[in-house]
């Protein structure tokens, strides 16, 4: 095995290994996480309806 394999297989199994970290503390997040009410969406939660104020 040349050492240039070797360093891309070793970075292959550090990204494997960052990955597999993301996805675990995702799943934690997700648990955490806040659930919205019954009904509300959370895309449109905090949203004012109507004319809306001039930016200027």
């Amino acid at each position: 095995m040349t050492i240039a394999k070797r360093d891309r297989e070793k970075a292959k199994q550090m990204k494997q290994k960052e990955k597999e970290a993301r996805r675990v503390q995702r799943k934690a997040e997700k648990v955490t996480r806040r659930t919205p009410a019954e009904g509300e969406d959370p895309d449109l939660a905090g949203l004012k309806w109507g004319p809306q104020a001039p930016l200027f």
